[in-house]
């Protein structure tokens, strides 16, 4: 029997990371919602077991992808005196720089190692294996979890110590962001001035202000209209205050970003609370009186 990998949270990335940890190793899961846990450990070979500390008996590394740090904080607590020394936990959640210290205070005087892992590339990213994991902490505890992060992983980096993946998350999605924004305002202003919407993004997608948003996200979700939902604008407002937070503590003021977090908050009040991450552009449309299509 190969080695046991725990995975906690089954959320829409985790589950499929947690599938493809599942076809390389012994894989222990739990989630919230028991059930979901359960159909899980059907489809996939696993064990499905009741509690947290259960995967933390059963696993010397386990693996979380949970919504922020404060939940990791949650899981650690509730695995209380099943944690021993020398196991890992791997923290694929997209948390916060202080959050993964404290967590990783806390699982150090347990004599548990903690590495944050947090995940690029989104919920298809995941089902090709084929995410970029910014890995953060001691150089010795990154070696080790490299193995078990490379069945999800398409690109694996190693980019500080503990936080620094958090960090690194929180920006790059405050980037994605920035880009949603400035490409949807663009994008309607040229709508109104009679240029094709379809036209536009092409002509930008052979120019310098391309991004993964004209390129993707705004054919895919925008111009068709499917408004598909892998991320929620919740989670990316989340990410948002993350980014905020490392900046000040870096000390570098910034004018963009908190106005990118003001739009999103904005944003969020006039959509469903399962918007998708794409959908604050219908506010610029209703704002503007324009459908970019």
């Amino acid at each position: 029997m190969s080695e046991r990998v725990g995975f906690i949270g089954l959320g829409a990335i985790g589950t499929p990371m947690a599938q493809h940890v599942a076809q390389a190793f012994d894989a222990v899961v739990w989630n919230r919602t028991g059930a979901k846990a359960e159909a899980f450990a059907k489809a996939h070979g696993a064990t499905a077991v009741a509690s947290p500390g259960d995967v933390v008996k059963a696993c010397d590394v386990v693996i979380t992808c949970l919504p922020t740090s404060r939940e990791v904080g949650e899981v650690i607590a509730a695995a209380g005196p099943m944690w021993r020394a020398g196991q890992l936990l791997i923290d694929g959640t997209s948390g916060d720089p202080a959050g993964s210290r404290r967590n990783a205070e806390t699982l150090a005087s347990h004599g548990v190692a903690f590495v944050d892992a947090p995940v690029s590339g989104g919920v298809s990213g995941a089902e090709r294996g084929a995410l970029t994991v910014m890995l953060g902490g001691a150089d010795a505890d990154v070696a080790r979890a490299r193995r078990y992060v490379q069945p999800y992983a398409g690109k694996i980096e190693h980019v500080g110590p503990v936080g620094a993946g958090h960090a690194l998350k929180a920006v790059n999605n405050a980037l994605l962001a920035l880009n949603i924004v400035a490409a949807g305002e663009g994008l309607a202003a040229l709508v109104k001035l009679g240029v094709p919407a379809k036209r536009a993004v092409d002509v930008i997608n052979a120019s310098s202000g391309r991004s993964n948003v004209t390129e993707n996200l705004i054919p895919e979700r925008v111009l068709s209209r499917a408004w598909l939902r892998t991320f929620s604008a919740a989670l990316l407002d989340k990410d948002l205050g993350v980014a905020l937070a490392v900046l000040e503590d870096a000390g570098v003021a910034s004018e963009l970003y908190p106005a990118v977090k003001r739009f999103y908050e904005a944003a969020r009040g006039m959509l469903d609370a399962d918007a998708d991450h794409v959908e604050v552009i219908k506010r610029i449309e209703a704002e503007s009186g324009t459908t970019i299509e």
